[in-house]
């Protein structure tokens, strides 16, 4: 029997007995004041009387643009959309958001981004419509966070499922949307509602809170709360109807979920049920193929049964539904890019996120619409939703931010030490055989190896300064021979050699550089930094610590609980097998070690 279906289908039936302890949540969102409920729908329709169809259309997606600035000329965005810069894309296509990646993109740092936003403002209300765009990005924390210090960073959603607490996790979501608003940042693709029952999934895993759908569904409600109530932006719960049980990564291929209808009511859609209760002003779809719910084979997001039988009508869901990246393989294998377009929003979607070819995708419409396969009584249906959404939120009052006091709240010192206990709560000591930790560093000779330069380098300079000498000496997620010998020989002359390792597998060369340094005479130390999983490739070791995270306050978490500074506290959300066939569990659910 192979290792992964054995696993994966102990993992269903744990999710499955898990859930008895989820109370029914409540199939309808928050209440909205009615005073304010009638004036973002006074706001819709006053605005919809005076828009043409194009400038509705134009509201339903949300694009993007290479370039720091709003007037960067980049020749990626003239070869995507036939116009040089993101002023000129607004101007021609007027589209009801604009979403922002990385440095490689148009992310520099944080007063950057504001700039930014306010000059993605001022083409919009430049354009004919005159609407503002709800301005987002993927600000989840942990593995995928899109703007880096000096904005306060948390070690992500696995990370806070260890350190089970709803009150922490509102906390950190309170605070990245606070941060996010100053830099004009409207709407957060976040947070990951997916429950990871797959210990091989490799697009969820730590991004998700648990593999117990009763602490996903807890945490998710919590953030979403963080995100809307306290910091007052746009949350969006993905991925619709769950990604969490797939081995395939749907920016590659097309997952296919065989979840029965049953394991899916139990075990995926908890954490959207919680999500609605709470109020989530949006949903993502998810790219994959659900045979319970749909059988046709088409994925989610172009799936009626699924978005209007399941979310709007099963789930009562009447926010905006926002697609996942429509560039992604996993929607684009069966339709062409303005078919694509079309399906979504005959399925029920709202937002068409990141189209792969926005002139046809624009054009589809428009035929759509004059062929009756489409009507404006339909498009209307989402233009209506997005701008009360606006509405809501409070871009239509506040478009623009304060670029001289964006440092006033991203990163400010409140922030950052809510950021560290936090963490400091969530970092998990899974084995101490022999009470090898903690350990006393001060004076002595330590080495850093294993994943990650920065990672590396950053572990260093905490353990550096608590009076160890040290030596940063990265080899990757795939060590050849030489580095393996090169730090097994570094590891021989130090007293304290502390090893990182980042998806270890059967076959993975991190397993050989472990072995290496654990037959040393060097006081061996592993630590974890991605999937809590790597435990179970590596026997021989006397000890684990599980981090969730890479980012900068899980390492000095990760430097406190070696030294001893601190008593880990975090227990695992997720269960551990063993690395063989036998689908026996290693480490437990809730399983965690202190001093």
């Amino acid at each position: 029997m192979q290792r992964r279906p054995t696993h994966r289908a102990l993992a269903i039936a744990a999710a499955l007995s898990l859930t008895a302890a989820l109370a029914p949540a409540a199939a309808s969102a928050a209440e909205t004041p009615p005073g304010h409920e009638r004036k973002a729908e006074a706001y819709a329709e006053k605005t919809m009387r005076s828009m043409t169809l194009e400038q509705k259309i134009g509201q339903l997606f949300i694009l993007f643009a290479y370039g720091p600035h709003a007037d960067t000329t980049d020749a990626r965005n003239t070869a995507l959309y036939g116009q040089p810069t993101a002023s000129d894309i607004i101007s021609e296509y007027e589209p009801g958001g604009f979403i922002l990646f990385s440095a490689r993109d148009n992310i520099v740092d944080p007063t950057q981004v504001a700039s930014l936003s306010n000059g993605l403002q001022d083409a919009a209300m430049n354009a004919g419509a005159g609407i503002p765009m709800l301005v987002s990005t993927d600000q989840e924390q942990g593995l995928v966070t899109r703007i880096a210090s000096p904005a306060t960073l948390f070690p992500g959603n696995m990370a806070l499922g260890a350190g089970r607490s709803a009150k922490d996790a509102r906390k950190a979501a309170a605070i990245t949307g606070q941060e996010l608003l100053a830099m004009g940042i409207h709407q957060n693709n976040a947070p990951v509602a997916d429950v990871n029952v797959n210990p091989d999934n490799p697009v969820i895993g730590v991004r998700s809170f648990s593999s117990d759908p009763a602490l996903v569904a807890e945490l998710t409600a919590a953030s979403v709360k963080g995100y809307q109530k306290d910091a007052g932006i746009v949350a969006t719960a993905k991925h619709f109807p769950g990604h969490g049980d797939t081995a395939t990564d749907s920016h590659t291929g097309l997952p296919v979920i065989t979840h029965t209808l049953e394991e899916w009511q139990q075990i995926d859609a908890p954490p959207f049920e919680a999500a609605i209760a709470a109020g989530v002003d949006s949903i993502m779809t998810a790219h994959i193929v659900v045979p319970a719910l749909d059988d046709s084979g088409d994925p989610a997001t172009l799936s009626h049964e699924i978005i209007t039988g399941q979310l709007r009508e099963a789930l009562g869901f009447d926010g905006v539904i926002v697609t996942d990246g429509l560039e992604m393989a996993a929607v684009r294998q069966e339709y062409g890019d303005g078919e694509v377009a079309v399906r979504a929003l005959e399925a029920g979607v709202d937002q068409l996120l990141l189209p792969a070819d926005p002139q046809e995708a624009y054009e589809a419409i428009d035929v759509a619409l004059d062929s009756g396969r489409l009507t404006e009584e339909r498009i209307d249906e989402s233009v209506e939703r997005i701008l009360k959404m606006k509405y809501h939120q409070g871009v239509i009052k506040h478009p623009t931010v304060s670029v001289d006091k964006v440092m006033k709240t991203v990163g400010k010192k409140s922030n950052l030490r809510a950021a560290e206990k936090i963490t400091d709560r969530t970092t998990t000591l899974i084995r101490n055989d022999a009470g090898a930790l903690p350990v006393a560093v001060d004076g002595k000779k330590v080495l850093v190896t294993g994943y990650g330069e920065v990672t590396g380098r950053t572990l260093a300079a905490e353990l550096t300064a608590r009076g160890a000498e040290v030596t940063a000496l990265p080899t990757g997620t795939s060590p050849s021979a030489a580095a393996i010998a090169q730090a097994t020989a570094a590891a021989t002359a130090s007293d304290v050699t502390v090893v990182l390792t980042n998806g270890v597998t059967a076959t993975s060369p991190q397993k050989g550089l472990v072995a290496a340094l654990n037959a040393t005479s060097t006081h061996l130390v592993v630590a974890g930094v991605r999937n809590p999983y790597d435990i179970n490739q590596l026997p021989g070791v006397d000890n684990f610590i599980a981090t969730y995270s890479y980012a900068t306050p899980a390492l000095q978490s990760l430097a406190k609980v070696i030294t001893g500074e601190i008593t880990p506290q975090g227990a695992l959300p997720v269960d551990i097998y063993t690395g063989d066939d036998s689908g026996e569990i290693l480490y437990p659910f809730g399983h965690g070690l202190g001093w």
